[in-house]
């Protein structure tokens, strides 16, 4: 079946789409928002094959010496199974190590290498490009009441 005449097509995005009842729900605008930054962050990183998730737990790491693998994965919001392959990852690249607890034997506490912090730094410069288009269209003080709302609601789910 043939879709709508190009002009129309092209008509109906012009105007925009309407979102319906999507327009209701806080979690389909957080996704389509979260959907083009992460589009974009991966077109600008495309050259060096990142695995998902990679990246954001380098970033916890580095912000968290000593961080266990549960708590990683309970902040990236991963499964325990996924993150111990993203270890794997960050251990065989040489940008992270696990230690073992030296106050509990089943615990390993992740730390970041010299060779790990010299590419965060590599991909944070690149995702501050690639977020300038926002910070572009929203003042210093609305980025930072974006930031606390956001802040407020992931607190929602993690507050004991």
């Amino acid at each position: 079946m043939a879709g709508p005449p190009a002009t129309a097509q092209i008509e109906a995005e012009q105007e925009g789409v309407r979102l319906g009842r999507l327009d209701e729900f806080l979690g389909f605008r957080l996704r389509r928002v979260q959907n083009q930054l992460s589009k974009a962050f991966a077109l600008a990183t495309s050259d060096r094959n990142l695995r998902s998730g990679l990246f954001s737990s380098l970033a916890i790491i580095a912000a968290n010496p000593g961080i266990s693998q549960n708590e990683l994965s309970r902040e990236v919001g991963l499964d325990k199974s996924v993150t111990v392959m993203i270890l794997d990852d960050l251990e065989k690249f040489g940008w992270a190590i696990r230690k073992r607890s030296e106050t509990d034997r089943r615990r390993h506490s992740l730390f970041i290498t010299e060779a790990g912090q010299a590419y965060l730094d590599e991909m944070f410069d690149i995702l501050r490009h690639t977020e300038e288009v926002v910070e572009q269209r929203l003042s210093r003080a609305e980025l930072n009441l974006l930031h606390e709302l956001l802040d407020r609601v992931y607190a929602i789910w993690t507050e004991d």
